[in-house]
């Protein structure tokens, strides 16, 4: 069982929380500064070529736009708590805190009680038919409080190169009809080979798999709003409603209809 909170009252955060999940998400980043918990099982997280295991109490932290995964061991379920905040309220909540405090750019993994129980005590609440002003100052203090990335910091790669990041402009240029990987090559005088070892190096994925990334963020910003799914997946450039819902799940874990009423 999987449930979704969201507020139109507070749009810079979501969360969720999944009960005896099997789901399994292929590699993918978010907008957001991401945290999530494990509550029950063991999983495996993955981030570049860090694999780490989870087990129940681990609170793991991810930046904005870092590729990773996490998913049950085979053949088992797990249950899991997820936060995802705009990293532009963060910093702002951070720095009124302290002017030399910013979000973390490293991914850390938590594994002692604390964080754990900070994190439970936030999502209840979030859950709760608490009003708006009552979920916002958890949150505040939640982050205030950084337990959240004062854990086993995980290395992660630079900031990405010029080149990369006109590549990844020109992608998203039209998510609808996006450029072929040769016109992309040519148009930026690379071989479709330096495209692909570019991608694959500072993103973890390659220029497909990381525009169906782009596709699925729009998607979800979209369906909170109310899009129709069929005209969504036109508007994104699936081939279809299905193939949209299957890219859809296997990066969300859960169809975009049951994303949308949740």
């Amino acid at each position: 069982m999987t449930q979704f909170w969201h507020d139109p009252a507070l749009p810079f955060v979501e969360s969720r929380r999944a009960s005896d999940s099997r789901a399994c998400y292929r590699p993918h980043s978010h907008p957001t500064l991401s945290i999530g918990v494990v509550d029950r099982g063991h999983s495996r997280f993955q981030c570049q070529r860090r694999r780490e295991r989870l087990t129940p109490g681990c609170l793991v932290s991810v930046p904005a736009s870092v590729v990773h995964a996490c998913n049950p061991l085979p053949e088992h379920c797990w249950s899991y708590q997820m936060l995802h905040l705009e990293p532009a309220w963060v910093s702002d909540v951070l720095t009124e805190i302290d002017a030399d405090l910013s979000p973390p750019s490293m991914v850390f993994i938590a594994r002692d009680p604390a964080p754990y129980r900070d994190f439970c005590r936030l999502n209840a609440l979030l859950f709760s038919p608490a009003p708006p002003a009552d979920k916002e100052a958890g949150l505040i203090e939640f982050i205030g409080g950084r337990l959240w990335c004062r854990g086993e910091p995980l290395a992660i790669p630079p900031p990405s190169s010029a080149t990369l990041a006109a590549l990844q402009r020109h992608l998203c240029e039209s998510l609808e009809r996006p450029p072929t990987l040769e016109a992309l090559a040519r148009d930026h005088g690379l071989s479709r080979y330096q495209v692909i070892r570019l991608f694959r190096r500072e993103t973890g994925l390659t220029p497909h798999a990381w525009l169906l990334d782009r596709r699925i963020q729009q998607a979800r910003r979209r369906l909170r709003q109310g899009a129709e799914l069929a005209a969504l997946a036109q508007e994104l450039g699936f081939a279809d409603q299905g193939h949209f819902q299957r890219v859809f799940k296997a990066r969300v874990a859960s169809t975009p209809g049951r994303y949308r009423r949740n």
